[in-house]
């Protein structure tokens, strides 16, 4: 069995005649803060969705925490956190109701739930917004409940789909500090996928993803330092590799 959190192995993945992605090996190690870099139809959204066990890779294998994702789905789900690009979070319900129900999914109720939620609340600065309806919220504000959700079971992973979609800069700032939050207090291990450089900086190591290949991986600061022009950035890194650019 693995000791790494995500272990991906080999994955590659086809729709009808196009191959998403092409022979990704990687792992991130419990605790850490990882980010898949790359442009819009580059993989990322299908590795995330073979992570979170929606979809089966057409070859290798993802492991969370040793459970296959294909083959154990119900095991890897219980130990995962999943955040998506578009919300999935009901905005006709309360804040506190759309918390409650989702416990529920996760078999929880009485004391246990009713802690898990105040927790979930207070983490993310969401007890005075508790009785308010999402679709009330800013889009920085449902965000942190889509966060508070997703960690309600204490899952010991979090994945994150482009997870600043929609932000404005502000928020966008806050959501990082509060994925680097989790990490230093909670020891939760966060796999976030992006196409901004910024999101990327600040993760303990970066996989840089182009048309279903991995073409770098290693901490931000190393990956920079390999790049001949000065001061690089993470940009540059996916130019010197690619010929082309990522946003800022």
């Amino acid at each position: 069995m693995s000791s790494a959190a995500l272990e991906v192995t080999n994955l590659r993945h086809r729709y009808g005649e196009r191959e998403s992605l092409r022979g990704l090996s990687f792992s991130v190690a419990s605790g850490d803060l990882f980010a898949l870099l790359g442009p819009n139809g580059g993989g990322k959204t299908t590795l995330f969705r073979i992570i979170s066990t929606l979809i089966a890779p057409t070859s290798g294998t993802v492991e969370v925490f040793g459970m296959d994702v294909a083959r154990q789905p119900a095991e890897a789900r219980r130990r995962l956190g999943v955040v998506f690009q578009s919300a999935a979070i009901d905005p006709w319900l309360t804040v506190l109701e759309n918390l409650r129900h989702h416990g529920y999914l996760y078999g929880l109720s009485g004391p246990p739930l009713a802690r898990g939620i105040e927790r979930a609340l207070e983490r993310f600065g969401l007890t005075p917004r508790a009785g308010d309806r999402v679709g009330t919220l800013s889009g920085g504000l449902r965000r942190r409940v889509e966060l508070a959700k997703a960690l309600l079971p204490e899952p010991p992973l979090l994945i994150l789909d482009e997870p600043s979609s929609g932000l404005d800069p502000t928020a966008r700032r806050v959501l990082l500090q509060e994925l680097r939050r989790l990490r230093d207090d909670a020891g939760t291990t966060i796999v976030l996928t992006t196409h901004l450089i910024e999101e990327a900086a600040v993760a303990d190591r970066v996989g840089i993803l182009h048309e279903g290949q991995l073409i770098a991986i290693g901490a931000p600061a190393d990956l920079v330092a390999n790049v001949p022009a000065g001061p690089p950035t993470l940009g540059d890194v996916f130019a010197h590799h690619t010929g082309a650019r990522l946003s800022s």
